[in-house]
């Protein structure tokens, strides 16, 4: 049997007395922050997203619409895209970007993960002097060295008008990667080098089989860094293959198609869209291992 105890008649009932107190008090301030930072979280993602969304609704409209200031399609003119495909030389300039940027990146892994191994790992009489070096080079601009180089590839090498001058001296290294992937090799420990030597492994199969995939963020990192930059590269490919159409990239033969219509904003927004589609989706599905490899970059030395 159970009991239930009564109020008694005329009694006031027993209301739950509001929250307060430092418990209250914290939940409150846990709320606002949750508020304030969510807010300006959105805030910047609109900062960056917006120009993006404009680009696309402007690169769908009609013809009249693009040029009248208006922000959103009347009729979405799909057909955009399909001319600008059809563009003289616009495939080929998708082939030469991948050429340039897929190649150069794999040349550009290749030579500086065994000079940062080596300069990370190696203790030789001047091991911080040709670091130095090879920071050094990064401060001299390209503009400084531009003209002796182009004249060595088109006069003595006859490479002018193609993209091997840009691509062949990726083979030799890069100081930023070099550097970027030096930092990354520091922070692995090195009781994981020493246990592979006492199993009997020699320095470049303790390079491919130990340190390669251990460093597989970093090298990512170094990766997407390459490849933005040769995607996104004017300015080498103006001066080693503008006279010739058929070795242009995306990025030097978008300045020919924006030239060429002028007054069609719907057109160069489409070409323009294009142009960074592959950048974005690499970034987004690799955009962990890149957060993940800069992060873990160490900052030892």
């Amino acid at each position: 049997m159970t009991t239930t105890t009564l109020n008694p008649p005329g009694a006031p009932s027993r209301v739950p007395a509001p929250a307060s107190g430092p418990a209250a008090r914290a939940r409150r301030r846990r709320i606002l922050h949750w508020i304030a930072v969510h807010t300006l979280a959105v805030a910047a993602a609109l900062f960056f997203v917006l120009p993006f969304v404009f680009v696309f609704l402007t690169s769908v409209m009609g013809d009249d619409q693009a040029m009248s200031g208006a922000l959103w399609p009347t009729a979405w003119h799909w057909s955009q895209y399909v001319t600008v495909f059809r563009t003289p030389g616009f495939l080929d300039w998708w082939k030469n970007s991948l050429l340039y940027a897929g190649l150069g990146t794999l040349l550009t892994v290749c030579s500086a993960v065994p000079v940062a191994y080596a300069l990370a790992r190696f203790r030789f009489r001047g091991r911080r002097t040709a670091m130095v070096l090879v920071i050094s080079t990064m401060m001299l601009p390209p503009q400084v060295i531009v003209i002796p180089m182009y004249l060595v590839w088109a006069q003595q090498l006859h490479l002018a008008g193609t993209l091997w001058p840009l691509i062949i001296p990726m083979a030799f290294g890069d100081a930023y990667s070099i550097f970027l992937l030096r930092q990354f090799l520091l922070t692995i420990p090195r009781e994981y080098i020493e246990s592979a030597a006492v199993d009997g492994c020699g320095e470049l199969r303790t390079l491919l089989r130990i340190i390669v995939p251990m460093a597989r963020p970093g090298i990512a990192a170094v990766a997407l860094f390459q490849f933005f930059f040769c995607w996104n590269d004017y300015f080498g490919p103006q001066i080693y293959a503008a006279q010739n159409p058929a070795s242009w990239t995306l990025s030097y033969g978008l300045e020919s198609f924006k030239s060429a219509h002028s007054v069609d904003w719907n057109l160069t927004m489409a070409a323009t869209l294009l142009v960074m589609a592959p950048v974005m989706l690499v970034f987004f599905f690799a955009q962990r291992a890149f957060v993940e490899g800069v992060t873990l970059t160490g900052v030892k030395g």
